[in-house]
Parts: C-alpha cells; structure tokens; sequence
C-alpha cells in the first residue's frame, strides 16, 4: 500500500531545504502584531475556502466567497449547496485550529469529525460516516477499493503516518497522506475537501501554514494524483512545495523591510534587462527549480532567487 519512491524526494531536496529555511525565518521573526497576523489568516482561510470547493465545482468567486464569509450574506443566482459549502469549509478550518497542536498525531475520529463539518447541512446521512457501498471517481485512473477494506486501509494509513517508519519530512508525509486518502476514498461524497484540510494538521503541527491548492492548478492536481496513483509522487510533491512556499511568502512579506518583493517574471525581465526569456523562467518556476510561487496564471519570483540558481548552475559546472 505504501510504495514509496524515495528517488521522487532527492530531486527536491533543494526545495524542501528552502521551505524549512523559510518557516526558520518566521520562528526568529515571530511575533507578528496580533492584527496583522490576523488578517493574514483571515486572508488564507478565505483563500482556502474559495479553492479547495472551486475545485469541486463550486461557482462562487473569490469575491462571493468573502461576502458570504465575511458579511453573512447570500449570493444571487448561487444554490444553497453552495453557500453551505462555503460555510462548513470554513468552520472545518476553525476546527483545525482548534485541535492543532505541536504534538499532534493524526486519528480517525478527527478524519470523521472534519468530513462531518465539510458535509453538514448537504448530506446529512452521510456526513461523517465512512461509506458502505463502491464509487467510482470520474477521469480517475484507477477504482477505489472495497468498502468493506475502508476502514482497515484507513486506519492502516493513519498508523503509517503517525509512525512515520521511513522519517520522512513533514512535506512528503503530508503529500503522501494526501494520495493515499484520495485512493482510499473513504467517503461517498466530500473526499477533496476533507483530505485539504486533514493533510493540512501535518503541516500546521509542525508550524507551517496551510498549503492552498490553487483552482487555476485544478487539471494539474488531478494529473499529478493519477501519476501517484502509477507511483510517481513527484509531480504532486512539486504541488505541494509551490502551495506550502506560497503561503510562507504571504506571511514572511508582512515584516516590512525584511524581506525582498516578489513580482511577475515579466516584470523582473523588464526592470532588471535580464538576458534571459519569460519561457525559460517560468519553466524553472513549474519544476520548481527556482523559489517561486504562482498568483493567478502567473509566476512570481524575485531576482535574487534567479541569480542563486543560476550561479549554482555556475559553480556546479566548475566542478
């Protein structure tokens, strides 16, 4: 159940160095004005919202998400699904927050809670429940198991990770939470939502932000589960790197001065004249070879992290 290819890890040790360096950087920072970092997690949390039901299909805008939110009013022409799932996802979160703790190991009755928040007042027979009957995932590469092996897949996956037998790093154990979850589907409906936010206690506990998969990488995440599904966790590992550094940066540019603006690789290429083009960058930004993050349909980026990697490069040929 849990090959693993470790060769998938050594090609972004890079990345993951810079991620643990970045979270280091908040620790000797820390703290943050108390409203300051509120409206960072208020910020986040919306963000979290809006993305993770927009990948299920959820049409609310971001806009939308934070009025119902924020405001407590409803939208027109949107269903009541809808604004429920707006609302159930975001007190998932509070629950989150609420049972997090540095200490904290994964059970299945947190899983069943969570699941429980994410379906209330939408599916109130199977909210929480594991489910006792087949699914199947459409566009998926492979067919969920039996509903009577749910359970012992799923406590099996909740042992592994809590024993964590091959110490991995907080990010590929949480990435691999998030695959395994998704092929064990242990519930009819809500399976997405739940394992962004249950996947997101491992990196919480250990003191990173959440990762927000972005509805814009939607086509790309669901690519990337089908080829750990063939067991190629790289594509997914990258993901989650790019969503977790994506967060990070949110927070580590709240400290004024400290620390250098990121903007569009268009942009650098202008202001700085640089000799190399917005294809090459943005292709070093996808295989996340550069510390980078994606807004929208764009990569940013900043000069600083182009000329460390390229000067790397450099003294890598030298030797």
């Amino acid at each position: 159940m849990f090959d693993f290819n470790l060769s998938d890890i050594s090609g972004l040790q890079e990345s993951f160095d810079r991620l643990a360096a970045k979270k280091q950087r908040l620790v000797v920072q820390r703290p943050l004005a108390a409203n300051v970092l509120a409206k960072i997690r208020e910020g986040l949390n919306v963000e979290w919202t809006y993305n993770s039901n927009s990948i299920e299909g959820n049409t609310l805008t971001l806009r939308e998400t934070r009025i119902v939110l924020e405001d407590g009013m409803t939208v027109s022409g949107k269903s009541l699904r809808e604004h429920f799932e707006i609302t159930n996802h975001h007190e998932a979160i509070g629950y989150l927050e609420e049972i997090v703790n540095p200490q904290y190991n994964i059970r299945e009755r947190d899983i069943l809670d969570i699941h429980a928040l994410v379906m209330s007042k939408i599916e109130k027979e199977f909210a929480g429940r594991l489910r006792n009957g087949g699914v199947r995932i459409v566009g998926a590469n492979f067919v969920p198991p039996n509903p009577l092996k749910v359970p012992v897949l799923l406590q099996s996956l909740i042992d592994y990770i809590n024993t964590n037998p091959l110490q991995l790093n907080d990010v590929v154990l949480a990435t691999l939470f998030h695959h395994r979850f998704v092929w064990i589907h242990p519930f009819f409906d809500g399976n997405g939502r739940t394992v962004r936010l249950a996947m997101n206690l491992l990196l919480m506990r250990s003191g990173y932000p959440p990762a927000i998969i972005l509805k814009n990488d939607r086509k790309k995440y669901y690519d990337a589960l089908n080829q750990a599904n063939n067991g190629s966790y790289k594509k997914l590992l990258l993901l989650m790197v790019q969503a977790l550094e994506r967060s990070l940066d949110i927070y580590l540019s709240a400290y004024p001065g400290t620390y250098e603006e990121y903007k569009t690789i268009t942009t650098i290429i202008e202001e700085e004249q640089m000799p190399y083009g917005q294809e090459y960058l943005s292709l070093l930004a996808r295989q996340g070879k550069i510390d980078a993050y994606k807004e929208g349909r764009n990569w940013l980026t900043t000069k600083t992290a182009i000329d460390d990697y390229l000067n790397n490069r450099k003294r890598k040929r030298k030797k």
